[in-house]
């Protein structure tokens, strides 16, 4: 799924204009990006949360060549789904996943 697509459900359900729907995805998106840049952490109920963590240098292989690099620290992104979001994944949904 693309930004496109999400913009377009917004059209379909919604009924406002395309281009109205594919700015409020890019707020939302460069909103998510924004908060996670400054070291926020985003949380989404029902959803998941969206944690930036920070990763120490260390050592790591060339896989062609076998020769030792290091790896600079760097600063990761990562997603943490619901418990909501799990189970509707898998298919058990109960009660709460359908609100």
């Amino acid at each position: 799924m693309k930004k496109a697509d999400i913009a377009n459900e917004l059209y379909e359900k919604i009924g406002i204009s395309k281009k109205e729907a594919l700015n409020i995805v890019e707020i939302v998106l460069n909103t998510l990006k924004d908060s996670l840049r400054s070291g926020e952490t985003v949380k989404i109920a029902g959803f998941g949360n969206f944690v930036v963590r920070s990763k120490r240098e260390r050592k790591g292989r060339n896989p062609k060549t076998g020769e030792e690099i290091g790896i600079k620290p760097r600063k990761v992104v990562t997603f943490r789904p619901s418990h909501i979001f799990k189970q509707y994944i898998s298919g058990d949904r109960d009660e709460r996943a359908n609100k």
